[in-house]
């Protein structure tokens, strides 16, 4: 069952690879009898927006989709990012533009709230926005200082108080006084004409110097609007990550 916003329907993209220094295998990680990219593929199904499928860097990974149902495609190891995996697996999927919003799932993401994918999707009724991100605010102080927490500087929108207009995405503390802070998660929907202009710019002076891939399309005059939500999914990087993301499936 497919969504539509304005009449464009959507597809849920999981880009996932096999490589990590920091978990070897890690979408295969084991969670709660299944493996991990398998329960993220479980939260995006659950989220009600369209067909979802993991755009994959192995048939190791494909097959362990299938097994469990799924979808998936193989696409080239050596993409840069996972926008260029998606993106490939969209070509690939629907050569023809049937679906004009794709929303990306990260493939470490196994407790993800399907709510907040489906936040994620709702600032795309406005027509003038081009991507849609999620952002917590941030009550721990020590992540307002962490550079590892990147933050999102944004514009509140009128009559919209859980959503803003992206101005800037910064590693740094900001903005300067009083006020919230909001962490971004990184989690994207795109029109698809978005994203096909996304993949194809080359990379921007501050995408380089912040390290944050999202700076280039603020660069190339992109809006980006933020959907707030409660609470930051679990990212599973390390197996503490990971121990953390069975006991919470295992409940």
């Amino acid at each position: 069952m497919s969504q539509s916003m304005n009449g464009e329907k959507a597809v849920v993209l999981i880009p996932a690879r096999m490589a990590s220094t920091r978990l070897p295998d890690k979408p295969l990680a084991d969670i709660a009898g299944e493996a991990m990219i398998v329960q993220v593929w479980k939260r995006a199904k659950e989220a009600n927006i369209g067909p979802v499928v993991v755009a994959a860097d192995c048939h190791q990974i494909a097959q362990a989709v299938r097994d469990a149902g799924g979808d998936a495609v193989v696409t080239n190891p050596d993409h840069p990012s996972g926008s260029d995996r998606i993106f490939e697996a969209l070509e690939h999927i629907d050569p023809n533009g049937d679906y004009q919003i794709v929303v990306n799932v990260q493939g470490d993401l196994p407790t993800i709230d399907p709510d907040a994918i489906r936040a994620c999707f709702e600032p795309l009724s406005n027509p003038d926005v081009d991507i849609a991100t999620l952002a917590v605010d941030i009550s721990d102080e020590d992540e307002k200082t962490n550079p590892n927490v990147v933050k999102v500087v944004g514009s509140p929108l009128s009559g919209k108080d859980s959503q803003m207009r992206a101005l800037y995405f910064t590693r740094a503390t900001a903005p300067y006084g009083d006020g919230p802070l909001y962490h971004h998660i990184g989690l994207y929907a795109y029109r698809r004409s978005a994203l096909d202009r996304f993949v194809n710019l080359s990379e921007s002076p501050l995408e380089k110097r912040e390290k944050l891939e999202q700076l280039r399309a603020l660069e190339a005059g992109m809006r980006i609007d933020v959907a707030l939500v409660n609470d930051v999914p679990l990212g599973v990087d390390t197996p503490e990550d990971l121990e953390k993301a069975r006991k919470a499936l295992s409940k």
